[in-house]
Formats: structure tokens, C-alpha cells, sequence
């Protein structure tokens, strides 16, 4: 004779694992986006000096009406989710879906590391400064972090503000290092979330594998140099809507990620060398009246502009095709140049002036 045995599933729900949102308070909110879908920021340029003359009708110099450049941001992400209850499904299965548990749940688990991700990849590829990193151990990550912030200084970041996103396995190679400050030797200083340690005077965030964009080793951030902007983030549940007996769950977010253009020195992503892209070098063909840019990564554009902006964030950048002709520029005027890679990231800038 057969023996069916009973079964019985728990009301309780086997939780999956999250993380809380690592970018979080680390990015400025100055730029606004109420009412409108795309900002534009001014960088105001400033005068150069002169050599006062006590004698010159011109004292001071030749006044230059003061210039200036615009960037602008448009958010182009628009993203949602949905998903329905049905009431009978849910009396059947002990309640365990309860509407604003399950929208707890995708937040946590989809929408926060969406952003987290998403973030990390555009201000890594939109950083300022890069460099190229050999193979990582527990003295050279370190080394490489603390050059990383002597780089920042040298462009006047200031200190405070910094946060230090690394790879869980970089976070282990630094863990063994003896310069690293971690949690329990923090004493009386305030952590926030996500926070495992201090190096080098910045707070360190350790990023799940597949955060960090590939190639990224580890990356600095500026909180002003940073914006994640969010438009609209709407969730919605609706109970017993039209044609559905039981819940309907929607979620609507407009978001995106920059980095500001006057302030992209305060970023800083350490590639691994085989994501790196050598700034370009000029080379002055007078017998031609002509500049040559020239960089030694394979399969990277170079792209430049002659109105003294940064073309890795002008949209009006000239791509470089073959010797640019310098015969009809007026006298002072730069070149500034940039090569990108194929795997996206960008190089240090170059200058030419005639």
C-alpha cells in the first residue's frame, strides 16, 4: 500500500541576499532637473596675467571680454517594472507576497544595484584621470592608491570628499597590507554605509565583483565632481485595478550619471593595463604648417577641439583624421586633444599651441 506523505510549505519567505546602495552619498545634487529633461552647467573661463605697465594707455593689459563653456546633461535612462498579484494566488500560497514586501524586494535587489552599477560606469568612463595598473598585490594596489591621491592633489582636489571604490578582491589585497585603517581601527570615527576602511584619507567602499566596469581595478571619486541625478522615482501599488483581482505593482525611474567637465580631474579609475589609452602626442610639421596627433594604442580614436575645450566632454569635438593644417589659426590658439579606446575609456588630455 502507497504512503503519501504530507506537505507543507513555510509562510515564511527565504529572503535572497542585498547590499545596500554604495553610491549613495557619494555624488553632489546641485544640478536640478525639476521641470526639465536636459541642464545645461557654465564653467566660467578665467584672464590670463599681465605685466603691469606704469606707462601704457593700456596699463593693465588688452581687456578680452571673459569666456566661458556649457555642458550639457539630458537624462536618457528610462526605465520601469510591473507585476501583478493575483488574490487567489496569493490566499493560496499563505500570503507570502505581500505588495509592499515584494516592492521592498526589487528595490533592494534590482533597482539600488541597477543605479549602483550604472553609476560606477559612467564616472569611470567619463574620469578625468586614468592610469595603468600591472598586476595588483598588497603593496602595489596601495601603491597605486596613494599615487592616485597624489594625482588628485596635484589638480587641487580637495581632500575632503573623496571616496576610494574597490574591487572585493583588490579590497583583500589592500586588507593586507599594514597601511590600510580598517573598521576596528577606526575608533571613534563615523562610517557610513558601506563603508569598510579609510585609506590614504578617504573612505573606502568595497564593490561586489561585476560593480566596477571591466577593467576598472579601483576608481576615485570627488563628490563634486559627480552627479546622479534622478528625475522621477514613482512606485506604485494599486489594489484591485481594472480586469485584475488582486494587486498590481508598477515602478518608474529617469535617472542617469555624469561627471562635470570642470571638475573631471577629481575622478580618477586605475585600469588594468589592457583597458589603458595613452594620451596622444603632437608633433609640430612646420614644413607642412601642420600639427600630427599620433598615440601608440591600437584601435583608439583621437579626438580634439580648438576653442580650449576638453573634447572628452565637448559634443562638437573634431575627429582626427590626418595632419591638421595651422596656417590660418590666429597666434594662441590650443589644440586639445584626446584618443578613447575601443573598450570606452578615455586617455589624458594633449596640448598644441600655435
Amino acid at each position: 500500500m502507497a504512503v503519501n506523505y504530507a506537505i507543507k510549505y513555510s509562510d515564511k519567505v527565504a529572503e535572497r541576499f542585498a547590499k545596500s546602495s554604495v553610491t549613495a552619498g557619494a555624488f553632489n545634487e546641485d544640478v536640478k532637473f525639476d521641470g526639465a529633461n536636459t541642464v545645461r552647467v557654465y564653467s566660467v573661463d578665467t584672464a590670463p596675467l599681465n605685466n603691469y605697465s606704469r606707462s601704457s594707455t593700456s596699463r593693465y593689459g588688452t581687456p578680452v571680454e571673459l569666456g566661458d563653456s556649457v555642458q550639457s546633461f539630458t537624462l536618457a535612462n528610462d526605465k520601469s517594472f510591473t507585476y501583478t498579484i493575483d488574490k487567489g494566488n496569493d490566499n493560496d500560497q499563505m500570503n507570502v507576497k505581500a505588495a509592499a514586501k515584494t516592492l521592498k524586494r526589487e528595490i533592494d535587489e534590482v533597482i539600488s544595484p541597477y543605479l549602483d552599477k550604472y553609476r560606477l560606469g559612467a564616472w569611470a568612463h567619463q574620469a578625468g584621470q586614468y592610469a595603468s595598473l600591472g598586476t595588483m598585490n598588497s603593496s602595489s594596489v596601495v601603491e597605486s592608491v596613494t599615487a592616485a591621491t597624489a594625482a588628485l592633489d596635484n589638480k587641487l582636489v580637495p581632500e575632503d570628499g573623496r571616496t576610494l571604490f574597490v574591487t572585493a578582491d583588490n579590497y583583500r589585497l589592500i586588507r593586507l597590507n599594514p597601511d590600510f585603517v580598517g573598521c576596528e581601527k577606526l575608533g571613534e570615527k563615523a562610517l557610513g554605509k558601506g563603508v569598510v576602511g579609510e585609506l590614504d584619507g578617504m573612505r573606502v567602499i568595497k564593490c561586489p565583483e561585476g560593480w566596477l566596469p571591466t577593467g576598472v581595478e579601483f576608481l576615485i571619486t570627488h563628490k563634486s565632481s559627480v552627479i546622479a541625478p534622478t528625475k522621477l522615482r514613482d512606485y506604485k501599488i494599486h489594489s484591485d485595478p481594472p480586469g485584475i483581482n488582486g494587486n498590481l505593482v508598477e515602478g518608474r525611474i529617469i535617472h542617469d550619471a555624469y561627471v562635470l567637465a570642470s571638475r573631471a580631474d577629481g575622478v580618477y579609475a586605475g585600469l588594468n593595463s589592457a583597458y589603458y589609452t595613452a594620451a596622444p602626442t603632437a608633433t609640430n610639421v612646420s614644413a607642412n604648417h601642420a600639427v600630427k596627433l599620433n598615440t601608440s594604442t591600437n584601435g583608439s580614436t583621437i579626438y580634439y577641439t580648438l576653442d580650449g575645450t576638453d573634447p572628452r566632454f565637448n559634443p562638437n569635438k573634431l575627429t582626427y583624421a590626418s595632419e591638421v593644417n595651422y596656417s590660418a589659426w590666429a597666434t594662441g590658439t590650443v589644440l586639445t586633444a584626446a584618443a578613447k579606446g575601443g573598450q570606452g575609456y578615455w586617455s589624458g588630455l594633449t596640448t598644441f599651441t600655435v
